[in-house]
């Protein structure tokens, strides 16, 4: 049984057949999702799939590149009320991003920061979004004692430099399809070095597709094919990746095992 700790299931890209893709999941053996609300748009539906389906869970943040839309004092109330939801897990996914030229980056800044404040204040864990940010990340994690709460570095493309940063702040390194990839070489050596028991997997859908998939829309299902490399990568059967990383996701998430 796997635990796909990473997807944006109320993406419109399944409006079509939304229902047909979560029971593909079940079928494939995934366990139990996170569905990942990070705008004014997407936390109302993820809570939406988290009260429907009692193994979806939820995240909720203000995502970077949206940072800029962010009414600070209000939305960071709303998501402290919604913290108080069982089936939240965690506050994401939050963190910086300066690919996309969306939010400036002392806004991006202080809604990250905001955000790691609140987490600690409710003792939740934090799912990190890193895109081109890597040093800023890491800095602003250490100024703000994130290690008081952890969490997960999401779909990690760092060097094992910063990774080992993040371990020594209590977060856990979670892998997506990119480890599936051919060419992904930092990855897959990034992987072959986290400590098993900081290990996560998990797919992003809809982004992130992994082979032999890449291209399409990717789905929880496939979170098995991360699993299958990771594996391969680690030198240990795909029975005992699927043990350890429920028995990670569990625990980072406060959930029974």
């Amino acid at each position: 049984m796997l635990f796909d700790t990473h997807a944006h299931m109320d993406s419109p890209k399944f409006d079509e057949d939304r229902e047909e893709m979560i029971e593909r999941a079940r079928e494939a053996g995934i366990e139990k999702i996170v569905n990942i609300g990070f705008n004014r748009e997407t936390i109302p539906t993820t809570m939406e799939l988290a009260e429907k389906f009692p193994f979806v869970y939820a995240a909720v943040g203000w995502h970077p590149t949206d940072a800029i839309d962010m009414r600070l004092e209000e939305d960071l109330a709303w998501i402290e009320r919604l913290c108080a939801h069982p089936k939240v897990v965690a506050i994401g996914e939050i963190g910086l991003d300066y690919y996309w030229d969306t939010s400036p980056k002392d806004i991006q800044h202080t809604v990250f920061r905001e955000q790691i404040r609140l987490a600690k204040r409710l003792r939740k864990p934090i799912i990190i979004h890193n895109r081109d940010a890597h040093a800023d990340v890491v800095r602003l994690l250490q100024e703000e004692g994130a290690s008081e709460v952890g969490g997960i570095m999401h779909c990690f493309s760092g060097s094992w430099e910063t990774a080992k940063q993040c371990l020594d702040m209590n977060f856990y390194i979670s892998f997506g399809g990119p480890v599936t990839f051919k060419n992904a070489r930092v990855p897959k050596e990034v992987l072959e070095k986290v400590p098993n028991d900081r290990l996560l997997i998990e797919t992003d859908a809809p982004y992130l597709t992994p082979h032999p998939h890449r291209g399409k829309r990717n789905e929880p299902a496939y979170v098995r094919l991360v699993a299958q490399a990771a594996a391969e990568i680690k030198g240990i059967s795909e029975e005992e990746i699927a043990k350890i990383t429920m028995r990670n996701s569990l625990e980072c998430f406060g959930l029974p095992r």
